[in-house]
């Protein structure tokens, strides 16, 4: 393999001479000429990596994500790596397992790698995070949480929430299941759970039955078959597809028909969710449109340039088989 040494002495000059050549540096016209002919007879290519590790900018952006058997966090990426492949980026990515104290480990993780900037698929935000995003002196960008002082991109959760609770009692139904997730994500478990329920509370003589799962299929399979046995609702809100698809196996499991003995709905608009029988209601989120912007914005961090702090991304909902009129179903 030809090297940087081997070209200079080829060229009779300073290895310094070559690599300020490589680096689009100033050399005479003469060496320009020797030193082209040189690389071109050898095919020699630089190595970026070690070139990288040297430079101040690496043109390698890292990604932190919670887990990997996630629809919406698959489609994210996907878009994320397109855009930065558009710009001459490479994506690194590391998984924390959703364990949060490995999130904070590979904000360090990835600063010690020399990434130009990180894209955070958060899941929730600490005191932890905050110290970390301030210790490494590069730019953070939070994707899916708001968090104040920190820049982030997420979705508008609330309104999504109220448009489901909001969908639920125009179809006539007074009795409900919800399956929620833990308060610590604020995103899912406060605001799109808030807008549900303000929707839901909005007429006095609905009953509200809430289950706190989290978005493990299994977990959330288990719930659905310790409950449903003994429910009276006549809708059962997820606070994700992946959620209602655990539900809609256990109705299965159980022999329970959707939308007959039951109405169903998620939040996402994963693919799955308009494949199965009955096809599952849902809000649906602009996971690519999100992947593309945080590609542009962590960019314009990592340039130095102002962007606005805080982006909500508005999603729609989107009719489908498992939600039906009470008088339709019952």
């Amino acid at each position: 393999m030809v090297t940087i040494k081997d070209i200079a002495q080829q060229a009779g000059v300073a290895k310094s001479t070559v690599s300020r050549y490589l680096n689009g540096g100033s050399v005479s016209k003469k060496t320009k000429a020797k030193l082209d002919q040189i690389v071109n007879e050898t095919g020699y290519t630089p190595n970026t990596f070690a070139q990288s590790l040297k430079a101040k900018k690496t043109n390698m952006i890292g990604t932190i994500i919670p887990r990997l058997d996630s629809f919406a966090t698959n489609a994210i990426l996907a878009s994320i790596d397109e855009e930065l492949r558009k710009k001459q980026y490479q994506l690194i990515i590391t998984n924390t397992n959703q364990n949060i104290e490995r999130e904070v480990e590979n904000i360090y993780t990835l600063a010690k790698q020399k990434v130009d900037g990180i894209i955070l698929l958060a899941t929730v935000v600490t005191d932890a995070h905050r110290a970390a995003i301030a210790a490494v002196g590069i730019p953070v960008l939070l994707l899916g949480q708001s968090a104040e002082g920190l820049h982030t991109i997420g979705h508008q959760e609330y309104e999504a929430g109220f448009k489901m609770g909001s969908h639920a009692i125009d179809l006539g139904h007074k009795k409900f299941l919800f399956f929620t997730v833990p308060e610590e994500d604020k995103a899912v478990g406060q605001l799109r759970s808030k807008g549900v329920l303000d929707a839901l509370r909005k007429y006095p003589d609905t009953f509200i039955e809430i289950i706190e799962t989290n978005f493990s299929f299994s977990k959330a399979y288990e719930k659905a078959m310790d409950v449903l046995p003994a429910t009276s609702a006549t809708y059962v809100l997820c606070a994700t597809d992946n959620i209602a698809l655990a539900v809609m196996k256990a109705a299965h499991t159980l022999g329970l028909s959707i939308p007959n003995d039951f109405s169903l709905s998620g939040f996402g608009g994963y693919t799955v969710a308009s494949i199965v029988t009955p096809s599952i209601t849902t809000v649906k989120y602009p996971y690519k449109k999100l992947g593309a912007l945080s590609v542009a914005n962590i960019i314009e961090l990592v340039e130095g340039k102002e962007i606005i702090s805080n982006l909500e991304l508005p999603n729609e909902l989107i009719k489908r088989e498992s939600t039906v009129y009470l008088k339709s179903s019952k």
